[in-house]
């Protein structure tokens, strides 16, 4: 198992965030523009943690060299289904350097841009304060 599957399963957020490369860019499944940076990549993190309910991992996905992964998720926002994946590029150091999260189906990913606009603010006030 991944140590950053390990981390997001025990809703260890000062582990993920140790995981990240400083220059770390996510890529969101409901916004148009890549965020950058650690701070901002784990205060999204928190901010999607606190609007998944039921979030499980169902399928880890790596490639030989281990700097590629997929991590297949399940969960529910306000209800809806979101089945998704995690793709996490890992640096020469092993930091995660590229995080890109793809989701379906649509309604999933309304209910998630919906509840992640509402986080919005506080997501900016947690990167900030880092």
């Amino acid at each position: 198992m991944h140590p950053f599957r390990k981390a997001v399963e025990a809703h260890d957020m000062a582990a993920i965030e140790a995981l990240l490369a400083e220059n770390v860019v996510f890529t969101s499944p409901v916004a148009y523009q890549p965020y950058p940076g650690r701070a901002l990549t784990a205060a999204i993190i928190r901010g999607v943690s606190r609007v998944f309910e039921d979030f499980h991992y169902v399928r880890e996905i790596a490639n030989a060299d281990g700097h590629d992964l997929a991590l297949e998720f399940k969960a529910k926002v306000n209800g809806k289904q979101v089945h998704g994946c995690d793709f996490l590029h890992m640096d020469d150091n092993g930091l995660i350097d590229d995080l890109t999260v793809m989701v379906r189906p649509l309604s999933g990913a309304n209910a998630l841009a919906e509840a992640m606009g509402a986080q919005f603010e506080q997501i900016k006030q947690e990167a900030l304060g880092a």
